[in-house]
């Protein structure tokens, strides 16, 4: 069993040490003074961060970026959770074919989408080719199966289902079921959903660079202008993306374990408390009627 401990521990280690090279020499590039001969850098400096943080067009594309995650994410969440919901409670015949809706943007390149969205709203009625509208659309499209698959998997989890028939067997809407009953106890699915969603966006290339290009420049935008300028400059962009990305991480990993640290029997509380003042209502509109 020792054995067996420490052989996994091996395998873990070697694997993190192969995750964590890549980003050590960035991050040593990106503040190497000189680096020629030796294996670390010969002399320090800061000034390739200083540089890109006095850079008005960083901010710029960073905030275009945050717009984008913005309306794209929290349209997808707006949009999806009540599907979802409504389907998987209400009407999960047609959940294969939400579902197989939901798995499409696997198969699309994202070369090919772009062309089509390209082509399709050059002209005619709708006509935003080249704006950020067309993008929020495209990652709308692109982050549908994370969304789906982090909702779905809470909803089995806390078998949505049967609470809602509860709630609704003791006299609560289908909106206070939703509201009161499910929605506190799939926060954290949500949450890692959208998580994923925000990753993937940052990093994405392919559409800001064929849909709007530098008409809307983004931090991925910015980052491939900049690699033909200075390899120093471009790791330290990338070093400060992944600084934001792990800040965002851990924030919302910390709203997540929070969440599950908090004694199980104070949601259990909660819905009971719910369900119980439903069902002394529900009592006492019967009491009247006698």
């Amino acid at each position: 069993m020792k054995s067996s401990m420490a052989f996994h521990k091996v395998v873990v280690g070697l694997l993190v040490i192969y995750l964590l090279i890549p980003l050590v020499g960035t991050f040593l590039f990106s503040i190497a003074g000189k680096w020629d001969h030796t294996i670390l850098p010969e002399s320090y400096t800061m000034k390739w961060y200083i540089e890109l943080f006095q850079d008005e067009r960083f901010y710029d594309a960073f905030q275009r970026t945050l717009f984008l995650i913005v309306m794209s994410v929290g349209l997808s969440v707006i949009i999806m959770l009540p599907t979802i919901f409504i389907i998987t409670v209400y009407f999960s015949k047609w959940e294969g074919l939400l579902q197989a809706a939901a798995m499409l943007p696997y198969g699309i390149p994202p070369i090919v989408g772009a062309v089509g969205l390209i082509k399709v709203y050059s002209d005619g009625p709708i006509q935003i080719a080249g704006t950020p509208w067309i993008l929020i659309g495209a990652y709308f499209i692109t982050i549908l199966p994370f969304m789906y698959q982090g909702i779905r998997n809470s909803l089995r989890t806390v078998n949505a289902v049967q609470l809602v028939d509860a709630a609704e067997l003791l006299g609560a809407t289908k909106v206070q079921a939703f509201r009161t009953v499910v929605f506190p106890n799939i926060i954290s699915g949500i949450l890692v959903s959208t998580l994923l969603s925000v990753a993937l966006i940052f990093s994405e290339f392919a559409y800001a660079n064929l849909l709007v290009g530098g008409r809307f420049e983004t931090i991925q935008i910015y980052l491939a202008d900049k690699l033909n300028s200075s390899g120093h400059l471009t790791s330290a962009i990338v070093i400060t993306y992944y600084s934001m990305i792990l800040l965002l991480t851990g924030a919302v990993l910390k709203l997540t374990f929070r969440g599950e640290k908090k004694p199980v029997a104070s949601n259990k509380k909660r819905i009971l408390s719910f369900l119980k003042k439903q069902y002394d209502h529900k009592n006492t509109a019967l009491e009247g009627e006698k």
